[in-house]
């Protein structure tokens, strides 16, 4: 049953999404030149000597001082690290903030703090430029992290089941559109250049505005309503705004009402009880290890050796090509997005991961082999492109919403909370540490992926149930009969080692 309320909602949630990826792209973007001008303002600003003398016969000399100068080098890490910092310290409070607020009073709260940190960064020139964009991308990373947790929340609750992967793969394909038109807006030709720069960071501003007026015409999730607020009748009118004034809501409704008697066996769940539980670990360890494979794949790295990959491939324009890969980024999440409900997840999640890992392995040799064979440039070039479309057809999109499927309504927002803040986390060590690593092991970086890629596959294929089609209760009830039944193993275990 898909509605135009059911089509307006999911498209409003996953808005935080877009920004999301906007925030992501619009500090990384592929033309440097953008970056480079900021970091100048910082200096100018600053009043670092010695001054940029722009009609120096050495000002490229100049420039790169500027730019690896130290109190530089430390302002700039600080204005891309405090994005994710923001998003580490947020992430775990979703679910206070969603089960106390309701998903849709959530979304329009925290969207304050988007507003605030882009109106901070827009003014940038207006004051001094490091300490107002390091204050903005803390705020707008706050507002990351709530989203991250809630989108996928709301999206997975009112999703009908047979839709819910396709719409849970919407999280991923707002991503990768909002870093695509980061980085398109970023070029000097657009908003990247000297007068504009603060304009490009502040544009997802709009975004937000956008989602709170859209927010007030969608229904709040009817599972919350039931389950956790007890409001039947409340809950029932949202199912029948979602699934159309026709729907017999019969079905859903007696799902949710043994969901509700089922959590209601137990105390509500915390973070550090769904931590603790013997029960929720099987679970808990598969939610943590997806956002763990998507993190710590390869993606990044693929972005950080693309632009200089195709400049060795003698493409004319490196900085239109790492867009195209962007690009492909956007079409193979809209494959995804069909595929999902046919293949399922585990087995796309698998199938990327093993993609991935061969495509890191000729990536290697592309890599170590261009200096003495040209044209093993194109192979490099080749394992780009398929890389990323391997990573959008799984590992991408999946973990986004699969965490929302494994739980009841119970444990779900502490265990998206704390997997949300497993990628966060797991995002800012591959930000801090990544390019350390890579001047290390040259193009030797991959096969430390390709390692990793390795022990996901084997992970995702061993412990992750599919939970295509499977209605919440059945997917908490297979995790019960795994946990039961490990435990069983395990006291026979003891029994026979005391015999």
């Amino acid at each position: 049953n898909l509605t135009g309320v059911l089509i307006l909602s999911v498209f409003t949630a996953v808005l935080g999404f877009f920004q999301y990826g906007y925030c992501i792209g619009v500090i990384n973007a592929p033309q440097k030149a953008s970056i480079c001008i900021i970091q100048e303002y910082y200096y100018v600003r600053l009043a670092i000597e010695p001054a940029i003398d722009r009609n120096s016969n050495n000002l490229s000399d100049i420039l790169n001082n500027v730019y690896h100068h130290p109190r530089i080098v430390m302002l700039w890490s600080f204005s891309v690290a405090m994005f994710a910092v923001g998003g580490m310290i947020t992430s775990f409070t979703v679910s206070w903030v969603g089960e106390n607020m309701g998903r849709i009073k959530a979304m329009l709260i925290v969207n304050v703090l988007s507003i605030t940190g882009n109106f901070l960064l827009g003014i940038a020139k207006m004051g001094p430029p490091h300490v107002l964009i390091i204050i903005g991308r803390l705020l707008t990373g706050l507002f990351c992290g709530f989203t991250s947790g809630l989108c996928p929340l709301y999206v997975g609750e009112i999703a009908p089941t047979a839709l819910r992967g396709a719409m849970g793969t919407l999280n991923q394909l707002a991503v990768v559109i909002g870093i695509l038109i980061s980085q398109i807006l970023g070029l000097p030709s657009l908003l990247g250049g000297e007068k504009m720069w603060p304009l490009l960071l502040c544009l997802s501003g709009l975004t937000a505005v956008l989602q709170i007026l859209l927010l007030f015409g969608c229904p709040e999730s009817p599972r919350y309503l039931y389950i956790k607020v007890g409001q039947v009748e409340d809950a029932e009118k949202s199912l029948k705004r979602l699934r159309g004034s026709d729907y017999d809501t019969t079905q859903e409704m007696e799902a949710m009402k043994r969901e509700k008697e089922e959590a209601a066996k137990e105390p509500p769940v915390s973070v550090l009880q769904l931590v603790t539980s013997t029960s929720l670990r099987p679970a808990f360890l598969v939610a943590i290890m997806v956002h763990i494979a998507q993190q710590f794949s390869g993606i990044n790295a693929i972005f950080y050796y693309s632009t200089d990959i195709f400049h060795q491939a003698k493409v004319k324009e490196p900085v239109y090509a790492t867009i195209g890969v962007g690009a492909i980024n956007t079409v193979f999440t809209v494959v995804a997005l069909f595929l999902v409900e046919k293949a399922g997840r585990r087995s796309l999640f698998v199938a990327g991961l093993a993609g991935m890992m061969v495509c890191a392995v000729t990536m290697t040799l592309g890599l170590v082999y261009q200096p003495k064979h040209a044209w093993m440039s194109y192979i490099s070039l080749i394992s780009i492109f398929a890389f990323v479309s391997f990573f959008e057809i799984g590992p991408g999109p999946i973990p986004w919403f699969i965490v929302a499927e494994l739980f009841s309504q119970g444990p779900r927002p502490a265990a998206v909370a704390v997997a949300g803040f497993s990628n966060w986390a797991t995002n800012f060590m591959i930000g801090m540490f990544f390019p350390y690593v890579a001047a290390l092991c040259g193009p030797y970086v991959f096969l430390i992926f390709a390692g990793l890629l390795v022990l996901f596959i084997l992970f995702i294929y061993y412990k992750v149930p599919e939970t295509k089609g499977k209605t919440f209760e059945e997917i908490s009830a297979e995790f019960r009969r795994r946990a039961a039944g490990s435990n069983a193993a395990e006291l026979e275990h003891l029994e026979g080692a005391q015999a």
